[in-house]
Parts: structure tokens; C-alpha cells; sequence
């Protein structure tokens, strides 16, 4: 139910938008409190007046009505949740690019709730790579997107691009307010990315971890009301969704000691980083010279950040690392999850298509303290983040 749940509704420019009344109604069926925020050329669709029968409320459509100006900061602070439905290729593009030029996205822009995004277009708009790429921006932000129906379409096409029904969209509503409370009052503390450890001023030893798990964990977090902390080595600054506090480093050392003003008051810290084993034994001031045919570097041990942190580990914490291997598996990430004394690890094989760095899909293996091995099969990182994180709440929390 979502009894006095207070939810802005926007509706765009589709044909999809007769379902926004048929959703409106089925929102405060179900006890929510409905706004409607409509773009200019939603109201071709469907009138406001409709909207505003249905929902005993005034719609809301132009920055200025009446000579009165309409407060989109004051909607955008009453809100729980804001839902675009259906939302166009046209405004999933502004939306991402941060663009205000109506009222609907100048809510959007000062919305400090979660943002849920029902998309609406024709298969070929839909496949497209702007439109996918605009997505993934969202996504990355931290918006939370609908997955779009397969069928009949206005252009007499039939394929993906439908608006998801109004049913499961509300369920999807249910769930989101059930869910978010999950992980409440509590820290996490995710270590994320490559480390780079220095030669000389401009090479490196690094790894190709590209954060994108790290990310989604994130996400998946902040999703179930958690309060999140990012410690990340150096990836792309818009990687994180909002919402997540990052502490940006460069090599282990100074992951280790982010890691250690934030762990003691964590209740889950998630060892997600990929952190170079090795280090130079000295980083030299100047360039290096490429005046021999060989160059022999001496290399020591890094910090072992997972174990250091674990070692301190104080009652009710909870310690999950990660292990991508190549070889024997299963018995390496069993070896590091008692070695490490941890109570849950992560297993990435790279021998697995579509898993491990660079990829926009993964596929892991839990392998739980008490022997308990779960499968987490192929799909989006994103996917494998929210699963990932079900599973947590489900074996740690009571």
C-alpha cells in the first residue's frame, strides 16, 4: 500500500499518455497523494482537466498561470517520489543533459526524491544508440528506469517501446516504497575501481577496472535507503550516482586510509576495488628516459586493504570481498574468503563471457562464510548489483 505516500506524476508528449489517468487513479487507489506535472505538449493528449478531476488536484503545466508563477522547487521538495510516465525520447534526452525548458524538467532538476522513468517511443527510437546512451547517463545518476513493454505500437510496429501498463507500474511504485526501507539508518562503505600505482610522473601500474560494479553496488545501495561511501580509484568523476559521498585516491595506500576513517562506523563494507598488488619500490620525480632496452623495476607488496580492514571487525559488521579469477576458482575465492575472514565473497571469473572489467553485464558466484554458494546468472551490472545486495539483506540483516 502507499498510504500517504506523496507522489508527483509526469506526464510527456506520447500517445502512451491516456494511461497516465488510468495510473493516477490506480495511485491514490492504493492511499498515494498524486501531483500532476505535465510537459506542454502532453496536454494534445490528454487534458489537464481530466487529470485534475481525477486527482481532486490542480495540474500543472506552464511556469506562470494566472499571472502567478508556479514553485517547481516547492514540488519538487514535497515529493517522495517523482514518476515520468510516459516519458519521450525528446525529454529522456533533456533530462540527461540537464536541460529546464518547461516545467516538468524544471521539477525534475530540483526533485531531491527518487526519480522513476517510464519510457515511451516506437522500437526503432527505442533501439537507438542516443536513446541508449541517454538511458545509461540516467541510469548513472542514479534514476531508476522501467523496463518497457513488447507489442503493438502506435506506428503500427510491433516491438519493445511500449509503456509498461499502469498495473505494473504501481507495482513497481509498491515495491520501490517497500524496498528503500530496507538498508534505513544504516552505512556502507563500497571500495570501488582501479588503484594506480606510480613509476614516475607519468606511467603507472594499473588494472582495467572501469568502477562500473562498484557503481552499481552503489546504486543498488542508496536504492534501499542506505547511507553510502565511496572510496574509488580513478574512474570517470559521473560514474557514482547521486546521493553516494566519494573519496577519490589514487594507489592502495591511500585507499586503505580513506578505508580506515570510514569502516569502524560502517555496518557493511564491501571490498569491491580492484587494488594492484605491487607497487614500485621507489616513484621517481622526473620522467623516465627511454635510453636503455631494458628497464627493470623492483617491486614490493601492497597493503592488503580487505584483510587490514577485517582484522578490526567489530560485532554486527559485515565484510564482503571480491575475487576475479582466471584458474581453479572456486577454491581461490573459498581460500581468500577464510584467509581474509570475511563473511561473504563475490566471485568473477573472466573465463565467463561478458564478465569481469569493461563490460556492461556480469556474472558472479556468493559464496557465504557458512558454505552457502549462490548463482547469479548474466545480465546487466545494475542487475547483478540489486540481486548482489537482495541477498546481503536476506543472509544479514534479521
Amino acid at each position: 500500500m502507499l498510504q500517504g505516500k506523496k507522489v508527483i506524476l509526469g506526464i510527456t508528449g506520447s500517445i502512451a499518455a491516456y494511461k497516465s489517468a488510468i495510473l493516477a487513479r490506480m495511485l491514490m487507489q492504493e492511499g498515494a497523494e498524486v501531483r500532476v506535472v505535465m510537459t506542454p505538449s502532453s496536454v494534445e493528449f490528454i487534458t489537464p482537466l481530466t487529470l485534475s478531476t481525477l486527482t481532486d488536484h490542480p495540474v500543472y503545466y506552464q511556469m506562470q498561470e494566472n499571472q502567478s508563477w508556479t514553485n517547481h522547487v516547492s514540488l519538487g521538495l514535497w515529493a517522495d517520489l517523482m514518476l515520468i510516465a510516459p516519458c519521450t525520447a525528446t525529454t529522456l534526452s533533456k533530462m540527461a543533459n540537464g536541460m529546464s525548458d518547461n516545467l516538468l524538467l524544471a521539477v525534475f532538476l530540483s526533485a531531491r526524491c527518487p526519480v522513476m522513468i517510464s519510457p515511451a517511443m516506437d522500437v526503432d527510437m527505442w533501439h537507438h544508440k542516443s536513446v541508449q546512451r541517454n538511458i545509461a547517463t540516467l541510469q548513472r545518476d542514479g534514476h531508476i528506469l522501467l523496463p518497457v513493454g513488447t507489442g503493438k505500437l502506435a506506428s503500427g510496429l510491433t516491438g519493445e517501446g511500449r509503456m509498461a501498463e499502469p498495473a505494473d507500474i504501481v507495482a513497481a511504485v509498491d515495491q520501490f516504497f517497500s524496498r528503500s526501507q530496507d538498508l534505513k539508518n544504516r552505512k556502507i562503505l563500497i571500495t570501488s575501481g582501479p588503484t594506480r600505482e606510480a613509476i614516475d610522473p607519468v606511467r603507472c601500474i594499473s588494472n582495467r577496472s572501469s568502477g562500473k560494479m562498484g557503481a552499481a553496488l552503489a546504486k543498488a545501495c542508496l536504492e534501499r535507503g542506505a547511507e553510502v561511501t565511496v572510496v574509488s580509484g580513478p574512474v570517470p568523476k559521473d560514474i557514482y550516482p547521486a546521493g553516494a559521498s566519494v573519496r577519490w585516491v589514487e594507489d592502495a595506500r591511500e585507499m586503505l586510509g580513506e578505508c580506515k576513517k570510514y569502516a569502524s562506523s560502517s555496518n557493511w563494507v564491501i571490498f569491491a576495488a580492484a587494488v594492484a598488488d605491487y607497487r614500485p619500490i621507489e616513484s621517481v620525480k622526473s620522467k623516465i628516459k627511454k635510453t636503455e632496452n631494458e628497464l627493470q623495476l623492483t617491486l614490493v607488496k601492497n597493503p592488503d586493504i580487505s584483510t587490514e580492514i577485517a582484522s578490526q571487525k567489530q560485532s554486527g559488521q559485515v565484510m564482503i570481498g571480491f575475487a576475479l579469477e582466471t584458474e581453479n576458482e572456486m577454491h581461490h575465492a573459498k581460500q581468500k574468503l577464510h584467509t581474509k575472514k570475511l563473511d561473504c565473497i563475490v566471485l568473477n571469473s573472466l573465463r565467463n563471457d561478458g564478465a569481469g572489467f569493461e563490460t556492461e553485464t556480469n556474472q558472479v558466484s556468493l559464496i557465504s562464510a557458512d558454505g552457502e554458494v549462490v548463482e547469479i546468472a548474466l545480465k546487466s551490472k545494475e542487475e547483478v548489483a540489486r540481486d548482489i545486495v537482495s541477498y546481503f539483506i536476506s543472509k544479514f540483516i534479521q
